[in-house]
């Protein structure tokens, strides 16, 4: 059992859903980066998905990409993102660490050799939205066998026909996304998600986390109240760009995750 299906078998029997969230490693720095995710836990995070910066991050909307950048200009390498988690480790052995990104980075280290570095590094699952269900063994299963949680993205336009493919080697949660297109660009409405979280679950039991378009404690509470837990990324990421201090950042975090543990 994985940190995240510990955490989940956890929130489910406390009837609470999961409140997720997302940030880009090394912005807008390394250390300003850091003292966020060691912050997250307090701020009432129960899983937590580390960005890992990248050149082209085609799934991601302006806040995203701008934060990305920065990272990049700021000097943050997989490496360095491999560290932040080490040091995170020190002081939190429970709190799941989801890394999220893209392929090209994992396979110019090597698949077997990442792996390796990240079980050590204490990472528990990925998701890597450039990797389709056909590409499984690139790195999917390679990374379950590691003991990681390889975690697939269902969309409105997965159909009854593809869902059974996205969902044959996923593990740790399914993560559906609320809306047609990039991070950020439009706002989750229960009432669409809701059918759609039901129609995934028919067919797995694994639990399934909306992201995408969630940027108040209302949505926050509204759209959990439908599924399993919710994931907040751009507005958090939105928040640090802005130059508050990392305590304001915590305490809108604290906001968006009371949200949907009231769900």
């Amino acid at each position: 059992m994985t940190r995240i299906d510990a955490k989940f078998a956890d929130l489910k029997a406390q009837g609470k859903k999961a409140f997720v969230s997302y940030l880009m490693a090394g912005d807008p720095d390394f250390d300003t980066s850091l003292k966020l995710v060691k912050g997250l836990p307090g701020a009432g995070v129960d899983v937590i998905e580390l960005g890992l910066p990248f050149t082209d991050p085609m799934a991601d909307g302006p806040t995203i990409q701008l934060a990305g950048q920065r990272a990049l200009d700021g000097g943050m390498t997989l490496d360095r993102t491999l560290e932040m988690v080490r040091l995170f480790r020190k002081d939190d052995n429970t709190t799941p660490i989801v890394m999220m990104g893209y392929y090209n980075p994992i396979y110019s280290r090597g698949v077997d050799t990442f792996l390796v570095q990240a079980r050590e590094a204490g990472i528990d699952g990925l998701i890597i939205v450039d990797l389709p269900p056909e590409e499984d063994e690139e790195l999917c299963i390679p990374a379950q066998k590691a003991g990681l949680n390889f975690i697939r993205l269902a969309t409105p336009t997965t159909d009854d026909k593809r869902l059974p493919k996205v969902l044959q080697n996923t593990s740790g949660f399914v993560y559906y996304v609320s809306i047609t297109g990039i991070t950020g660009a439009a706002d989750a409405q229960a009432g669409d998600v809701g059918p759609e979280v039901a129609r995934i679950k028919a067919k797995t039991d694994l639990p399934v986390i909306v992201g995408f378009g969630i940027k108040t404690p209302e949505a926050s509470q509204n759209i959990a109240s439908v599924a399993d837990g919710c994931v907040v990324g751009s507005a958090i990421v939105a928040e640090m760009a802005s130059g508050k201090p990392v305590s304001e950042v915590l305490a809108f975090v604290k906001s968006l995750a009371d949200g949907a543990h009231r769900a």
